[in-house]
């Protein structure tokens, strides 16, 4: 692979074809599964894709597919993981035949084993994947379930089941859906969602891909539910959630729906699931780990406009994890621990942090995202109360919006940047604002180059490249790994 690929090192991205969305991740122990839609050729039936990380979400291996449509079925799409025990994986997810949808569940009796043996060939199907077939269908009025999130119920402290939200419904006008169990295979469906107290959805006739998980809040103590969906608007994917706290249907609203990311390209988020079960001790519910998927308009994307489509055969990737708290009643999120240390050891991922004071009326601080030509690729401008992200002046997303964020009030803000082949995720303020968006670089990444205006002031900044320097004559000195600022790292 050539220093200069679209591709990023750090993110899942497909072998071949096309990223549809996350299907679902998993953390056993210290190592990291996730598994995503994909299409291995464009218009080609949609497949279960699996890839594998060992300690840290960084550095990623293809595992053989799990899933692929089946005699009867058009094609199967994306679900959610549930992990047993450490080796026992059950995926659930969504069937599409021409009569209709269904939510179906499959085993993965030997975890292990998925990592250790891979075929060459790259459409082999895991032989260890056993489907068993469907566990929700049309009933009670509801018809075409689809993307299931699967969850323990917690009751008062304790196991008490499992929980699944799915949508339902036409493509037009969706509904979201509740259901429990007590064993993941016989399903009683509670009802549609509602809403209690101002959700911030109203008006809204789209929503999609809803995931849930609980934190507890580090401010008044208590566990809440965070509800995540992807609102199709007008062409593009909003993602963003809701706290508040779910009994049987109703969601009663804490937080109404706020912005998960201000980029261009962040949607469908999921969580990253553990291992649970009857004997699964109660989580601390201190932080949680979500992806995405880096494709602002979801559905609505035509993947011969992308160039790493023509040039690599690929298209789309994945969001870095992202570690997330909350705090009085919104979600920080940051890079999951150990990134600068993988960014030093990539060939060609690049890291920007900062320490600033732009508090005065006319300060700003400009980082420049330079490619490979010296031209000017991406800005990125903290502006005191906003922050913003601009590709209009790159040639492969001539005149797009600039994507821009609102900052919480701070003396002194913090601003990190990560590029990797054609990503850039920004970070800012301990988390409170993530923007993720796909930038194409000519001739690769560069330099950042960093302008102050006013009387802004950078009190500490680093930068972090790859430590072999031997190609990359035109950034100047190396650097090396320096201490993270702000707390952002661990």
């Amino acid at each position: 692979m050539s220093y200069h690929s679209h591709r990023p090192e750090l993110h899942v991205s497909p072998e071949q074809g096309v990223l549809n969305a996350p299907a679902g991740a998993l953390k056993v122990g210290s190592n990291w599964h996730i598994f995503h839609q994909y299409q291995p050729t464009v218009g080609a039936p949609a497949r279960i894709a699996h890839q594998y990380a060992e300690h840290l979400p960084f550095d990623w291996d293809i595992c053989d597919d799990v899933l692929a449509a089946a005699e009867g079925e058009v094609k199967v799409r994306a679900g959610s993981v549930v992990g047993l025990d450490d080796n026992t994986v059950e995926l659930f997810f969504t069937s599409i035949t021409d009569v209709g949808t269904q939510i179906h569940v499959a085993t993965i009796a030997d975890l292990d084993d998925t990592t250790d043996t891979v075929s060459e060939d790259a459409l082999a199907l895991d032989p260890g994947v056993v489907r068993h077939g469907a566990v929700v269908s049309d009933r009670d009025g509801f018809v075409d379930f689809r993307s299931p999130c699967v969850l323990v119920d917690w009751q008062n402290d304790a196991f008490a089941g499992w929980l699944m939200l799915a949508v339902t419904g036409s493509q037009d006008e969706p509904r979201l859906v509740v259901l429990d169990s007590p064993d993941r295979r016989e399903w009683r469906v509670l009802g549609a969602m509602a809403f209690s107290g101002t959700s911030g959805l109203e008006g809204i006739s789209r929503i999609v891909s809803p995931r849930m998980i609980r934190l507890r809040d580090e401010v008044d103590g208590q566990r809440y539910d965070i509800l995540l969906v992807t609102l199709e608007h007008e062409g593009i994917d909003i993602s963003g959630y809701l706290v508040g706290k779910l009994s049987g249907t109703n969601f009663e609203v804490k937080t109404p729906f706020t912005r998960l990311d201000f980029g261009h390209d962040f949607t469908r988020p999921r969580n990253t699931n553990v291992v649970v079960g009857p004997d699964a001790e109660l989580p601390d519910f201190s932080s949680a780990q979500l992806f995405g998927l880096l494709n602002g308009i979801g559905r609505f994307d035509d993947p011969h406009e992308h160039p790493s489509l023509e040039a690599e055969g690929w298209v789309n990737c994945l969001s870095l994890p992202r570690l997330v708290t909350l705090q009085d009643g919104l979600l920080y999120q940051t890079p999951a621990p150990g990134l600068p240390q993988f960014v030093s050891q990539s060939s060609r991922a690049a890291m920007y942090s900062a320490i600033i004071d732009t508090t005065a009326q006319d300060a700003t601080v400009q980082v420049e995202l330079i490619d490979g030509n010296g031209a000017i690729a991406a800005t990125v401008s903290h502006l005191g109360d906003t922050i913003e992200l601009d590709r209009s002046m790159n040639s492969a997303h001539l005149g797009d919006h600039i994507a821009e964020g609102p900052l919480v009030a701070a003396d002194t803000d913090s601003m990190t940047i990560i590029v990797d082949g054609s990503t850039v995720e920004v970070f800012a303020d301990g988390g409170a604002l993530a923007m993720a968006s796909r930038v194409y670089f000519d001739n690769g990444f560069a330099q950042f180059r960093v302008h102050k205006h006013g009387s802004a002031h950078v009190e500490r900044d680093m930068e972090i490249f790859p430590i072999d320097y031997s190609e990359l004559s035109k950034r100047g000195p190396a650097y090396g790994m320096e201490p993270p600022l702000d707390g952002e790292y661990d």
